[in-house]
């Protein structure tokens, strides 16, 4: 058998149907559209949302304030009480670490963010996506680093 020699099964292939060639087509006359009215007219019929003049539901609904920014960064995020508890003196805090510690759900999905809520009165170094300001400067402050 070749490439040539393949064919579709008897009457598994179906003509498209060509509406408006005469009555010995069985499509002819009104095209099947009936008689008259908005539906059998060229360009008829409303579009979807339309309820017969009805105010449609679409517009009876509240409007929708504001906008979802597709740009929006969402951190996973941890406060400075947290790394005091979990960590020891001269710790590295990680994504990874984090993660392990059970401080974020996963390490992959956002990147982290540490927050400076909380007091720290270890020294550890702190290699993370994003620290805020407070954050560093009690870092900083306890003797740890941020890198």
């Amino acid at each position: 058998m070749e490439l040539h020699d393949l064919f579709p099964a008897p009457g598994s292939r179906k003509g498209r149907k060509r509406v408006g060639r005469g009555h010995g087509s069985g499509h002819g006359g009104t095209s099947g559209r009936g008689s008259n009215g908005q539906l059998s007219r060229a360009g008829g019929g409303k579009g979807p949302g339309f309820e017969g003049g009805q105010l449609p539901l679409y517009m009876r609904l509240p409007k929708l304030g504001g906008f979802t920014n597709r740009n929006r960064v969402e951190y996973a995020v941890v406060n400075l009480g947290r790394l005091n508890d979990l960590f020891e003196d001269g710790d590295v805090v990680t994504a990874e670490t984090l993660e392990e510690k059970g401080a974020i759900r996963s390490a992959l999905k956002a990147p982290v963010k540490i927050l400076g809520d909380g007091e720290i009165t270890k020294k550890l170094t702190v290699k993370v996506d994003k620290v805020s300001k407070s954050a560093q400067a009690k870092i900083e402050a306890a003797g740890g680093t941020v890198g």
